[in-house]
């Protein structure tokens, strides 16, 4: 198939194109040609192509907790719905739950994954191995510690990537080595660790801080905190919810300067009201209520969101005032080189795989293309054409 597309930006690697011709074969990029003849198949009328987005945190979507639909078809359902927005790869996450249903999730993902089910590229495993204090809207009942046998289970070869989000002082520096011996991606979130306690696990292979600054010890004076670690962290990445609910447009803005875009990641932290008009959901025996993007549980709580990576990237922009190149580095180059992936995923360039996102000149999602096929769902105003 070739594409020829054309009348905005097209980035490719870090390159804008004003038009370019996509060749794809078996779902990857064959060539990129910038230039096209003809008439374009896609007008992007002052637009964007970008490449697809990678979220690590999607708890749900299109109506779908994954909690309580541990299925190849509850997958299926949550990714469809994410792909309207543009989330072309995600992580499908268990919030703090059994180790029965932590086996399940585990077993589920491997099987998305075998059956094709597009956009699955692993599991999060956010908790039970968290800080009660930290908890958030994770259920007390649920969060225990780290023994052997759930590190033996956590370890076991899977067809996607594993990451696993612990509080660094509930869990030891050996179970942590272990973990990543074995390829599973440990990131703190949902912690009260000290400075020096977080600094302890990330010597011992933790990459990553899920949600940076919500559910997590803050940055103060003399008490630097996981925050703080995370900051003075060159070579860990950290995710950010930016809907304008979890953080102040400063943090955001204060933590991109810190770490700069290629250790930042967009996260949704998405809940399986997104994708739909639903006013309220049940998590863990919980009614969760919908107002105006935000959720929340009856005292306040923050419970996840209602945020796509399209609003995500959109928000950004407007917040940060980056240009629409840079902040793709947050939602897709970010991501992959978290996951191990950017040899496939995250950039628009020849041997990658074909996934992107057509966005309107307001930065609306218009199109999700994984593995050249554009997604059913998916916005098509202002596309020339349908391909």
């Amino acid at each position: 198939m070739k594409l020829r597309v054309a009348n905005g930006g097209i980035l490719v690697g870090r390159t804008v194109f004003g038009a370019a011709t996509i060749d794809v074969a078996d779902g990857r990029i064959a060539a990129i040609d910038p230039a096209i003849s003809g008439s374009p198949d896609l007008d992007l009328d002052g637009g964007w192509l970008v490449p697809g987005f990678i979220d690590t945190q999607v708890n749900g979507g299109g109506g779908v907790l994954f909690n309580d639909d541990i299925s190849i078809e509850g997958i299926a359902a949550i990714g469809a719905a994410h792909a309207r927005f543009g989330t072309t790869a995600y992580l499908p996450t268990l919030i703090s739950d059994s180790p029965d249903h932590i086996a399940a999730a585990l077993a589920a993902v491997d099987e998305a994954i075998a059956a094709g089910v597009p956009g699955v590229v692993g599991v999060h495993i956010e908790g039970p191995f968290i800080n009660v204090a930290k908890r958030g809207i994770h259920e007390a009942g649920h969060i225990r510690q780290l023994d052997p046998a759930l590190v033996g289970l956590l370890s076991r070869p899977r067809m996607g990537r594993v990451m696993l989000t612990v509080a660094p002082e509930q869990v030891s520096v050996a179970h942590i080595r272990t973990l990543v011996s074995h390829g599973v991606i440990v990131c703190a979130g949902h912690t009260n660790a000290t400075y020096e306690e977080t600094q302890a696990a990330i010597g011992a292979g933790l990459t990553g801080f899920t949600h940076l600054f919500n559910a997590m010890s803050p940055l103060t004076s003399r008490a630097p905190g996981a925050v703080g670690a995370a900051l003075d962290a060159p070579g860990c990445w950290a995710g950010l919810i930016v809907d304008n609910a979890h953080l102040h447009a400063a943090t955001v803005r204060i933590a991109i300067k810190a770490k700069g875009p290629d250790r930042i990641m967009l996260v949704t932290d998405a809940m399986p009201s997104v994708g739909t008009n639903a006013a309220s959901f049940v998590l863990q025996g919980k009614r969760i209520e919908v107002h105006h993007g935000v959720c929340t549980y009856e005292d306040g709580t923050l419970a996840g969101s209602d945020l796509d990576m399209a609003t995500a990237f959109r928000n950004t922009v407007e917040i940060t005032g980056l240009a629409p190149a840079e902040v793709a580095r947050m939602s897709s180059e970010a991501p992959a080189a978290f996951l191990g992936l950017s040899a496939t995923h995250g950039a628009l360039g020849t041997g990658k795989r074909a996934d992107w996102v057509m966005l309107d000149r307001d930065l609306r999602p218009r199109g999700t293309w994984i593995g050249g096929v554009r997604q059913a769902g998916a916005l098509q105003e202002n596309a020339a054409a349908n391909v």
